[in-house]
């Protein structure tokens, strides 16, 4: 599609019966590879981009400039609802006014903000530091009166189990869905039944986090929507995995001194332009460009 795309909803997704799951993207290629493969919204993953953009780890170096380039291109080049990482929302409650409105503005279906504090850190590493509950709160609050349509989803996200326990973590997810947060996120639970107690304690759908390796058990789709889960994000595997596929080309070109033996693992050269449009681009030349004759 040529020209800005209507922002598409997560809402009529929530509505319906069943597991909601989503890929995480960092750039246009993999946002454009979650549509491809038939997934119903995209996770703009935080992580990613500040991987990807600026080669830093995931500690709250990224600047919300920087994330909005990114979702704009992310939200542009796919027809998919886009839950946009907003992190820490960037500062106070004022900052997450702006941060959402710009959000918004960019295209984001929904809106996802943590309660640590800044600068923040990945939800599966140790040392994470809480703001407390009413400013957590008032952020919620605030990204609900920055949003200029209902349609915005709004996901809190807390990281209280590994920092203050189970019992605290359900009781602030609680508490987030009261101020009017739309999903809630228990970051890091780690046992299938610490999962089931998040989502029977929290009265609002409940997001679960697959992080491969990280502290929360990797279960199957169904074992998700069995323990009442909405949706389940995979934030960083396309990154892993693309990742491991660049350093594994890198090394057999530098060991064989060719690419040749990696060839059937890639791509065509017709089927990377095509995710890209390659056909639609050829009809609009042969109707708007002007050809002379030879």
């Amino acid at each position: 599609m040529i020209g800005p795309r209507e922002r598409a909803s997560l809402r009529p997704l929530l509505a319906r019966p069943g597991l909601i799951v989503v890929p995480g993207a960092y750039d246009v290629l993999t946002a454009r590879l979650v549509e491809r493969a038939g997934f119903p919204a995209v996770y703009m993953t935080g992580s990613g981009v500040s991987i990807s953009a600026l080669g830093f780890p995931d500690i709250g170096l990224v600047s919300l400039y920087e994330v909005c380039v990114r979702l704009e291109q992310i939200a542009g080049a796919v027809g998919l609802p886009v839950i946009a990482d907003g992190d820490t929302g960037f500062g106070n409650p004022l900052n997450v006014l702006r941060t959402v409105a710009e959000f918004e503005r960019r295209g984001a279906a929904a809106v996802q903000l943590e309660d640590q504090e800044m600068p923040k850190k990945c939800g599966h590493e140790p040392g994470r530091r809480l703001v407390p509950v009413d400013e957590m709160v008032a952020k919620i609050e605030a990204a609900r009166a920055a949003r200029s349509s209902p349609e915005v989803v709004i996901v809190a996200r807390t990281d209280a189990r590994t920092t203050h326990g189970l019992a605290e973590a359900i009781a602030r997810g609680r508490r987030y869905a009261e101020a009017g947060a739309d999903v809630i996120f228990v970051e890091s639970p780690e046992t299938p039944d610490e999962m089931r107690a998040i989502c029977a304690g929290i009265p609002a759908p409940t997001l679960a986090n697959m992080v491969e390796g990280g502290r929360t058990p990797i279960l199957p789709q169904r074992d998700l929507a069995e323990l009442g889960y909405k949706i389940a994000i995979y934030p960083n595997s396309l990154t892993r995995v693309m990742a491991h596929a660049g350093q594994r080309l890198l090394e057999e070109l530098k060991r064989a001194g060719t690419t040749t033996g990696l060839a059937a693992e890639m791509l065509t050269h017709g089927e990377l332009w095509d995710l890209f449009g390659r056909r639609e681009w050829e009809m609009l030349e042969a109707k708007f460009v002007t050809r002379k004759e030879p």
